[in-house]
């Protein structure tokens, strides 16, 4: 076993990394080249900001509806082509948003590339895991980092595209065949097989634990677990309202072009990669703990100064500082409830990654009404007050290693 782990990994197994890497990329991609756009849709469908915040809300509506099924899918037609067809699938329903002449359409189209997306998810991450298996090492934070380059260059895409005055169905349509087109050329390297292989083994699954001790830690359990999925969901409330509000808000509220205001969100994309990078480096030396608390002290403070004082290079700081604040938080929370005793392997990691979804499905229609009642500055604190939520229950994640 020994020998298998620290073997040099085979072509096969380096080709399939690299398209797992494709996979990722594409998925990243694909959403952040519409995210740009919706200032414009809004404006063309005359709708306000509760009504948007609804609507965008049907994004990840549709990847909580759609988010237990992408196992079934995996287990019965392999992950590698469940991620390119859901890759496909998210591509088209971006396409359609883009296109929508109506609340009604644009939402569906929303809903449509949400499940898409959810199942992609799902699909990429069991890959990249079957690969990191064959590799013997963790890789899984690399794909991550890969996704938020993604991102970054979706976003500049659209950037360019609205600097260009290139039509949005034109441009949403060259991105759907370049990344669908990307995605399918990588499922030819993807790793071959069932996707239940088994597993190395480890020593602190192998003991099921009774019924006895299952009832003694049972409260602990439910507190970690709920504390992991605020940590988890505040990641990803932060993650929406960059890619909700923040060209929203620089266009509207502090009047920057259209341009300038996709620099929002391309600027939080940015520094969570950054942050991912270094991200192990840092856990490893200073913990998961500390590092949380940190994290949520930069978002805190840097999005609080720059709803303090609204300008919009201080706005685009701000959103660079809630992105690199919680680059860590998502990863972090998953791989906690995955550790936790006295759950079967797989249900911690399981109900957190369910449930943090919430802040995704909860934080549009929460900013938008907010900012209907008051303003779209007073409902983007919803920001800063995840970055203490985060550093109030940092304590159920690991300190550092001695």
């Amino acid at each position: 076993m020994a020998v298998d782990v620290l073997r040099p990994p085979a072509l096969a197994e380096r080709q399939a990394r690299t398209a797992v890497a494709v996979l990722f990329f594409t998925n990243g991609a694909l959403f952040a080249n519409l995210l740009p756009r919706f200032p414009q849709i809004k404006a063309d469908l005359g709708i306000g900001n509760a009504a948007y915040g609804l609507a965008v809300a049907a994004f990840p509506t549709g990847a909580i509806a759609a988010g237990l099924a992408a196992g079934v899918l995996v287990r019965r037609l392999g992950s590698g082509r469940v991620a390119v067809a859901g890759t496909l699938l998210t591509g088209t329903g971006v396409l359609a948003a883009g296109l929508a002449d109506s609340v009604v359409l644009f939402a569906s189209a929303l809903f449509l590339a949400g499940a898409s997306d959810a199942i992609t998810d799902v699909a990429q991450n069991a890959h990249g895991l079957r690969v990191q298996r064959r590799y013997g090492r963790s890789i899984i934070n690399s794909f991550h980092a890969i996704w938020s380059v993604g991102a970054v260059v979706g976003g500049s895409m659209a950037a360019g595209a609205i600097a260009l005055g290139l039509p949005r169905g034109q441009h949403l349509l060259i991105s759907a065949v370049v990344f669908g087109t990307a995605a399918c050329v990588a499922l030819r390297f993807c790793l071959t097989g069932p996707d239940t292989e088994p597993d190395a083994g480890d020593p602190k699954r192998e003991r099921e634990p009774g019924h006895e001790e299952r009832t003694k830690v049972q409260p602990r359990i439910r507190y970690v677990l709920a504390a992991l999925v605020v940590i988890g969901a505040a990641g990803t409330l932060v993650e929406d309202a960059g890619s909700s509000w923040a060209a929203l808000y620089l266009s509207d509220s502090l009047h920057a072009s259209a341009t300038l205001a996709a620099s929002g969100y391309i600027a939080l994309v940015g520094a969570q990669f950054i942050g991912r990078l270094i991200g192990d480096r840092l856990v490893d030396r200073f913990g998961q703990r500390t590092v949380a608390r940190l994290g949520g002290l930069v978002v805190a403070v840097g999005m609080g100064l720059a709803l303090a004082v609204p300008t919009a290079t201080g706005t685009t700081l701000g959103f660079a500082a809630a992105g690199f604040g919680v680059a860590t938080l998502v990863p972090a929370a998953m791989h906690e409830a995955d550790e936790l005793p006295g759950l079967k392997p797989g249900s911690g990691l399981t109900i957190v990654s369910w449930l943090m979804r919430l802040g995704f499905l909860l934080s549009p229609p929460i900013v938008g009404l907010v900012a209907d009642a008051t303003s779209l500055r007073v409902g983007l604190l919803v920001v800063p007050l995840a970055g203490l939520s985060v550093m109030l229950l940092a304590g159920v994640l690991r300190p550092r290693d001695r």
